[in-house]
């Protein structure tokens, strides 16, 4: 049997990556059993509803849909379960007929708070008390660079998509 790479037999890059994909793995697992266990609540549908919580007008499917780490159908079908618990509403959007737009419920903020707390205690002993503000900052700023690095790409596909052009030919 093949032995496993060490950290020193292994690229600086590639143990960098592997350990994100190892840590975010391992962190939505373990919160996922939390909240499944607790609360009946798989992580998938405390992601949407965590952005529910966070806005203080109701959101429209499309910007959930574009905001999670769901894919659009994903984040359709979390919000069908939500509702058929009475957690979200679904309305209307005022500003766009074709949109709709979604809520929590007074019930889906109380679950929605009692998850967090379970999804914070879940966390603690892995992550939050393991690392100190230095390390949390870094994580931060590694994360902030990756995001806008996407954010980037995703701007230059699109102009690219619409015909524009940047920088040299």
């Amino acid at each position: 049997m093949p032995k496993k790479l060490t950290e020193a037999e292994m690229p600086a890059a590639d143990y960098a990556f592997y350990g994100l994909v190892w840590a975010g793995t391992t962190m939505t697992d373990r919160v996922d059993k939390a909240l499944v266990k607790a609360h009946d609540l798989p992580v998938s549908w405390f992601e949407v509803m965590l952005w529910l919580a966070s806005s203080p007008e109701p959101v429209p499917a499309s910007v959930l849909g574009n905001s999670t780490l769901l894919s659009r159908s994903q984040v359709s079908r979390v919000v069908d379960a939500l509702q058929s618990r009475g957690l979200v509403t679904r309305t209307p959007s005022a500003r766009d007929a074709r949109s709709v737009e979604v809520a929590l419920t007074p019930a889906g903020r109380a679950l929605f708070a009692a998850a967090d707390t379970t999804r914070r205690e879940a966390l603690a002993p892995a992550f939050t008390d393991l690392l100190d503000t230095d390390d949390l900052e870094a994580l931060g700023r590694v994360w902030r660079k990756l995001k806008a690095a996407k954010a980037a790409q995703a701007d230059q596909d699109a102009s690219f998509g619409s015909g524009r052009r940047r920088g040299p030919s």
